[in-house]
């Protein structure tokens, strides 16, 4: 089953890709590997998960959070290679939490992303990770999201 099969099988659909919010690109190929800007758990133009986890934020919400910056990066993605089935493996990701002083729950927080992709590409969703809790975020989100593919 193709990556965008799963996807509309779990009742999703790709959104439109997120505009890049500065000095950068979306996207960028280097060899077989797919380098994702980081992406925020944004719908219809907008940033929905706002505030730090662990007051105004709780582990589920941000854990939703992150699934939805992982369904826009992968909307980068399918921008990027016209198809998600290029996509070999998910290599590497790195999940950055708007958390509160001490917060300690951050992987956790990224276990949203990791399952989702897990959920999509099957064993080749199985990735290295990087789960880290930071002071703020772009636009006050709650979650942010970089993800690193292989790619054929």
């Amino acid at each position: 089953m193709t990556p965008e099969a799963r996807l509309q099988e779990l009742g999703l659909t790709l959104p439109t890709p997120p505009a890049a919010a500065g000095a950068y690109v979306p996207a960028v190929r280097s060899g077989n590997l797919l380098y994702l800007a980081g992406t925020l758990p944004m719908k219809d133009g907008k940033v929905v998960s706002l505030g730090k986890v662990g007051r105004e934020i709780d582990l589920t919400q941000a854990a939703e959070a992150a699934r939805l910056c992982t369904l826009n990066a992968l909307a980068n993605a399918k921008a990027a290679l016209g198809s998600l089935e290029h996509v070999t493996r998910v290599v590497m990701v790195n999940g950055f939490v708007n958390g509160i002083d001490g917060f300690a729950d951050s992987p956790k927080v990224l276990n949203g992303a990791s399952e989702f992709l897990l959920q999509v590409f099957g064993d080749a969703g199985k990735h290295a990770r990087a789960a880290v809790s930071v002071n703020g975020l772009p636009l006050g989100a709650s979650v942010e999201v970089q993800i690193i593919l292989e790619v054929k």
